[in-house]
């Protein structure tokens, strides 16, 4: 009895880990826009919650089943969360402002395979360069990193943009998928 009551335990605890990250992937996909790929996701995700609400409800007379049940939930998000960052579904926006004017830095920046718009600014201790970049996410750490390095006291802002359309960015990034980015990731690896 003991031994099933440990299999019990861990078997909620898998569901809800399974579920909850079903669950938050789900949530990603519909506030990404992925709407008929969020509905099959939601499919299989009410499936495994019926079946794991099932068997904490069939014992919920063992306080271990219901603990398992928050547990799993938690770690859930976590990796959730996770595999959310591995697929880095969308774009990200980064505006830069330089500590100093450099007509340098976007050319560096395209020249990795970015799409930039810079215009002149002004701060409050002299010119600054600003800069708009758009990229995929799952390059946006290498853009923090590339700007680090090109420009340490840079300030940057980062959003995700709900929808791009026409102009310069929309070719570049497409060319940014097949291209530069993907050369330069395969270069650093070397």
């Amino acid at each position: 009895m003991l031994e099933n009551s440990y299999v019990m335990v861990a078997i909620i605890l898998i569901i809800n880990v399974v579920y909850v990250s079903f669950f938050t992937i789900r949530m990603i996909l519909t506030l990404k826009g992925y709407r008929y790929v969020a509905a099959f996701v939601s499919m299989i995700e009410v499936v495994i919650y019926v079946v794991g609400l099932g068997l904490v409800l069939d014992n919920l007379n063992q306080i271990q089943n219901l603990v398992a049940y928050a547990v799993g939930y938690g770690l859930g998000v976590i990796v959730g969360m996770k595999i959310e960052e591995k697929l880095a579904l969308g774009y990200i926006t980064v505006n830069v402002i330089t500590k100093e004017y450099d007509r340098n830095l976007p050319h560096e920046l395209r020249s990795k395979g970015y799409g930039v718009t810079n215009w002149a600014a002004n701060g409050l201790e002299g010119d600054r360069m600003a800069l708009q970049i758009l990229t995929p996410r799952k390059y946006e750490m290498k853009l923090y990193q590339t700007i680090k390095e090109l420009d340490p006291k840079a300030f940057m802002i980062a959003y995700e943009p709900k929808a791009i359309h026409g102009g310069f960015w929309v070719k570049s990034v497409r060319k940014m998928r097949k291209g530069k980015l993907k050369e330069n990731e395969q270069k650093e690896d070397v």
